[in-house]
């Protein structure tokens, strides 16, 4: 049976995980963590991430764990609106948003008989070569396999190992999480359902509803980001910071921070890669190593594309990968997953950072600038109408 090693047990190395054990290869899941588990936040599926996901399992019962996603619009701090609400129209899968609890036990419950997952593995080497079948340690244990995935996230050693020209840089902000359960979720006047995007200068605050059955509690999900460093203070002392900052911005800004609880609070440091790797897929032995998710294409959330991108990757890999034996065959769609992937990462890469551009503004005439093009580039740029972004299909 064909043999995998998928580094790093996140979204994208069990999605992957899972496709290779579909079609017929034997896997090993490695950990550095002592548990797999989703962090308590949440996710928004663009309409490539749902087809994606339902590549790589069309049983996975996605519908049942996502909630379609409304548009709240973007308003400044004022409370004016810079894009009003829209009513979705088109074909195609709407955006939904999951929490990532959620989004992990399906995708451990779809791994299937033929993956095991071994935590506490930190690994630290990656060897290949011409004749090498890849191979990775953590200084104890050495594990070889056909093949090799680098799904370790921004600071992968395995694309350390292959690419070490590709480095994580700040990204000049940072960004707070919290899902809020529907118990706790505030009253808003008129019943208005507390979601839509706020952007200040240099500040953002976005708030997603995540239904009635998310996580077993549903409820709000919101991301807060401010330009600067990550902050060093407690829980605490960040959500007193988070509530001045973001005080008489419209709601549900502030009831949603009032109604945030410390503990529920995620910090995160946002950083990307700079520049992208060279490659994707790296053949050795009669296989080769492939990146996958943040190791392959780490960048900060602005389209909130980062998931929905690993798992375009995973459904990519599933039919280069499901027929291909090792020797000529199995390098050979280590390299088509390369040539496939980058140039589509590459472009997204781009148009995110216009959009960075647009979010972090500062300045009068940078906000002037900004407000005057959000109305074009909002809709184009998160999937409203026909786009390379949300429109990418899975490959045959």
């Amino acid at each position: 049976m064909r043999t995998a090693v998928v580094v790093g047990a996140g979204m994208a190395g069990l999605a992957a995980a899972g496709a290779l054990s579909r079609t017929g290869w034997r896997v090993t899941v490695l950990e550095r963590a002592e548990r797999v588990a989703g962090p308590p936040t949440a996710v928004v599926l663009w309409p490539n991430g749902l087809r994606a996901l339902t590549a790589l399992d069309p049983d996975g019962g996605w519908s049942a764990i996502a909630s379609p996603l409304p548009d709240g619009g973007v308003r400044r701090p004022d409370g004016q609106w810079l894009v009003a609400p829209r009513t979705r129209s088109g074909a195609g899968p709407a955006p939904a948003a999951a929490h990532l609890e959620d989004i992990y036990d399906a995708l451990v419950a779809g791994l299937g008989e033929h993956v095991e997952i071994r935590t506490g593995f930190d690994a630290t080497t990656v060897t290949t070569g011409p004749r090498q079948r890849p191979a990775v340690s953590d200084g104890r244990t050495t594990l070889e396999a056909d093949l090799l995935i680098g799904a370790d996230g921004i600071d992968s050693r395995v694309r350390a190992a292959l690419a070490p020209e590709s480095v994580a840089l700040g990204s000049g902000f940072a960004a707070w999480q919290a899902v809020i359960p529907a118990y706790r979720v505030p009253r808003l006047e008129g019943d208005r359902c507390p979601g839509g995007e706020t952007l200040g200068a240099g500040y953002r605050f976005v708030a997603i509803p995540l239904g009635e059955r998310a996580a077993g509690k549903g409820g709000v999900y919101w991301v807060a980001t401010a330009a600067g460093a990550t902050r060093p203070e407690s829980p605490a002392t960040q959500l007193a910071l988070l509530r001045r900052w973001f005080a008489g911005w419209p709601e549900p800004v502030s009831e949603l921070l009032a109604a945030t609880r410390p503990e529920e609070l995620v910090p995160q440091g946002v950083r990307e890669l700079r520049p992208l790797p060279r490659a994707y897929g790296f053949p050795s032995g009669p296989g080769g190593v492939v990146l996958l998710g943040d190791a392959a294409h780490a960048m900060p959330h602005h389209l909130g594309q980062g998931a929905c991108l690993a798992f375009e990757d995973a459904a990519t890999l599933r039919p280069l990968m499901a027929t291909a034996k090792p020797g000529p065959d199995l390098r050979a769609a280590v390299e088509a997953y390369s040539r496939l992937r980058r140039p589509r990462t590459t472009s997204v890469v781009r148009q995110n950072r216009r959009m960075s551009a647009v979010v972090q503004a500062r300045g009068r005439l940078a906000l002037r600038a900004r407000d005057a093009a959000l109305n074009h580039m909002r809709p184009r740029i998160l999937g409203r109408t026909l786009d390379p972004v949300p429109d990418w299909t899975p490959p045959d």
